[in-house]
């Protein structure tokens, strides 16, 4: 008896020509709503989803040219401190052999100067000594004849 209330003429499901237009309408509405809106918006999502992957492979790429370069400066930075470092070396062992060299010409330049004036000096006691010589000699001579011409 159930089964004749639920499935009957009248009953909660009733098969008579509704279900079979029911079921065309379903279909044809899901064309219809797949055709209008479901496919565009699949393609948007579809070119999206497009957009992230390349976006993503080019910021990949760019990524990786990025740290290709970052290592290529840093190569160069290092290159050029070391070339900075040498030079910095060679100018002070270039100041240092200057500074050798300064001394050495002002040592010698003292010496030089120190024996110029030791032979000024000897020169000018020589010539001291010998005019004070002859000044004794004088004197001496001088002694003699007051000391003969007094007696």
């Amino acid at each position: 008896m159930t089964s004749l209330l639920l499935f009957g003429a009248g009953g909660l499901f009733d098969f008579d020509a509704t279900l079979p237009l029911m079921a065309l309408q379903v279909v044809l509405l899901t064309f219809v709503l797949n055709a209008l809106f479901f496919r565009p918006v699949g393609r948007v999502v579809e070119e999206r989803e497009g957009y992230v992957k390349t976006s993503r492979a080019d910021a990949k790429q760019k990524l990786a040219e990025a740290e290709k370069l970052e290592s290529e400066l840093k190569e160069q930075l290092k290159a050029a401190r070391m070339a900075a470092q040498k030079l910095i070396q060679e100018a002070e062992q270039d100041s240092d052999q200057l500074y050798r060299e300064a001394i050495a010409v002002a040592t010698a330049d003292a010496n030089a100067t120190r024996e110029k004036a030791r032979r000024e000096i000897d020169a000018q006691r020589d010539s001291a000594l010998s005019q004070l010589e002859g000044d004794a000699k004088q004197l001496g001579d001088l002694i003699v004849n007051r000391l003969l011409a007094a007696q």
